[in-house]
């Protein structure tokens, strides 16, 4: 059990204000077990406003935590975990907890009016989407659409190493294959893409339906910066959003990896509450309930303390675009 409180994330409720959302921001990123890593790390967290708090912390965190820069922007899978003692892992294994990345929970609510499985690695694909399906056949949430978020990202070998996977090049067929199975569904359905080679402002969206009725689709997103990176997080939503009428009534469940939770969320709260005002709750899988289990070193300390580092630059992106004016979000 953690040795920290529980840290919440901001919270979005359907027809989001962001009122509130600085303060909430500021409650997560200055919490103890943030100001416990600082300190076992080396430094010490300004007192200062959540603006230049958030400036430091990604300062600092980008120069101890950011293990995929140092190893040359490899994915996350590839990076070469780093030695740590063991009451630095202790560390932040229970910060990490408080911070929302290690326990799995089930949706605040039963209905959802979109449901968001997101991408990842080849393996994440297979076991968000089968929990996306196992959270539906179980009658634990009822939802109108689904969704299936994910990129032109080539399939690394050891991705391809899935017998599940062994047909998929990119990150958006690993989607497919995953949805395809957990939601058992038959015929190619509809495709519709760019034309041309593949690149980074290529898109696909295929749409499917489930036996049950329900509307499947499987997005590969555009880059928003085709000239320098391929598609990620943001980009997904934004692709999805302009394609659904999304109303500031509407709940949104996403669910992902445990680890990512708290930068996705952050993302989808700058993506679409504050410019849909829809409600959003984000969760990640129960590693426990699926078939594909979790990569060797999943959830080392340095896996930990990346995405720590990714949550606090998305929070700092989302404080950015709460204080914007509503025209330029």
């Amino acid at each position: 059990m953690s040795g920290f409180a529980p840290v919440p994330l901001p919270a979005c409720e359907p027809n989001f204000q962001p009122d509130t959302v600085a303060a909430e921001i500021e409650t997560w990123v200055s919490a103890e077990p943030v100001r416990a890593l600082v300190d076992r790390f080396g430094g010490t967290l300004p007192a200062t406003a959540v603006g230049p708090l958030l400036t430091w912390l990604n300062g600092f965190s980008g120069e101890h935590w950011d293990f995929r820069k140092k190893a040359a922007g490899v994915e996350r899978d590839q990076v070469r975990p780093p030695h740590f003692d063991r009451a630095t892992a202790q560390l932040v294994t229970d910060a990490a907890t408080a911070l929302q990345l290690v326990e799995p929970r089930m949706p605040t609510h039963r209905e959802y009016d979109h449901l968001l499985v997101l991408g990842g690695l080849g393996r994440a694909c297979l076991q968000r989407t089968e929990y996306a399906a196992r959270l539906i056949d179980q009658g634990a949430v009822a939802v109108a659409e689904l969704a299936a978020l994910g990129s032109f990202r080539p399939l690394t070998t050891a991705e391809r190493e899935l017998p599940e996977l062994a047909d998929s090049g990119y990150e958006v067929d690993a989607m497919d294959a995953g949805v395809r199975a957990a939601f058992r569904l038959d015929g190619p359905g509809r495709r519709e893409s760019s034309d041309g080679p593949v690149d980074h402002s290529s898109w696909s969206v295929r749409t499917y339906r489930s036996p049950a009725g329900t509307a499947v689709r499987v997005l590969a997103a555009p880059s928003s910066e085709p000239a320098t990176r391929r598609a990620n997080t943001p980009d997904t939503y934004e692709f999805w959003a302009q394609r659904v009428d999304l109303r500031a009534t509407d709940r949104i469940l996403v669910v992902t990896s445990p680890i990512y939770v708290p930068f996705q969320h952050a993302d989808a709260l700058r993506m679409l509450a504050l410019r849909y005002g829809c409600g959003i709750d984000t969760i990640g899988f129960d590693p426990g309930a699926v078939s594909v289990p979790l990569a060797p070193g999943a959830t080392s300390p340095d896996r930990y303390l990346q995405e720590i580092r990714s949550g606090l630059l998305s929070m700092m992106r989302l404080y950015q675009a709460a204080s914007a004016p509503a025209a330029v979000r």
